[in-house]
């Protein structure tokens, strides 16, 4: 099956099938940190301020890093760097800008006496299930979405390239999911204990699973490509840091009941 990346259009204006994936993505995954947020007696009033910081800052942020990444193509081609619908976003780009944008449009409006160590570990299993929805819906359905050519069973067709390609979209998802059982079962056992470990772990085990996707499925030459690099950076510092809380912090402290996923 051939994925379909336009899915329609309005005059001018060309619906991308994964754009329509993604924000489909964004609206789950801030229903779903909302139930989180009010699970945990955690006003949730201040997300629709955020949201909008969160859309515009991931948006920036993957554009932004994509162009310094390509630079010598886009200082050729300067007036391509606003072109954004043709594609060229960087996942890390996106998850530094979503972050920080969210948190300048909602810095007023947070819960008080919530600290962001707290707020980044609620949204931590929202992040990794939203990534692996967004595998799905997005890279799947665009051109040039798959990894490498294959010959293998599980290799699929894709818009824009040619032959069989290793399914990495797909693949990517099942990593998130994964790892987003790891953090629910980490988030149970380690309640009480350090704020700000459960967003440490994702960020360790995310970075990880990203370091294996491109050097196995995407990068060419294999190693070492900019992705790769920074996905061992951010790995090693978030082990760093749970290092850090778990040397910090040994004695659990009750915090009561902890409330279901």
């Amino acid at each position: 099956m051939r994925p379909i990346p336009v899915l329609f259009h309005l005059g001018p204006l060309t619906v991308h099938t994964y754009g329509i994936g993604l924000a489909v993505t964004f609206v789950v995954g801030a229903r779903y940190f909302e139930r989180r947020l009010r699970a945990r007696g955690i006003d949730a009033g201040w997300l629709a301020n955020a949201a909008a910081g969160i859309v515009v800052g991931a948006i920036v942020g993957a554009r932004l890093v994509h162009v310094v990444s390509h630079l010598s193509s886009y200082v050729a081609h300067p007036g391509e760097i606003v072109l954004v619908w043709r594609g060229g976003l960087s996942s890390f780009g996106g998850l530094a800008g979503g972050i920080a944008g969210g948190l300048v449009c909602s810095r007023r409006s947070r819960p008080a006496g919530v600290s962001l160590a707290r707020l980044l570990d609620v949204a931590a299993p929202v992040l990794a299930a939203s990534w692996a929805l967004g595998r799905v819906l997005g890279p799947q359905l665009m051109v040039a979405g798959g990894g490498h050519p294959t010959s293998a069973w599980y290799g699929l067709s894709y818009a824009g390239q040619l032959g069989k390609r290793v399914p990495v979209p797909l693949f990517q998802s099942g990593l998130d999911l994964a790892i987003f059982a790891i953090l629910i079962v980490a988030e149970r056992r380690w309640a009480g204990r350090s704020t700000g470990a459960i967003f440490a772990l994702w960020l360790a085990l995310w970075g990880i699973a990203r370091f294996g996707e491109e050097f196995l499925w995407l990068a060419t030459p294999a190693a070492w490509d900019a992705v790769e690099v920074f996905s061992l950076l951010l790995s090693a510092c978030a082990w760093c840091s749970l290092a850090w809380l778990g040397w910090r912090i040994r004695t659990p402290v009750r915090l009561g009941p902890h409330p279901q996923p």
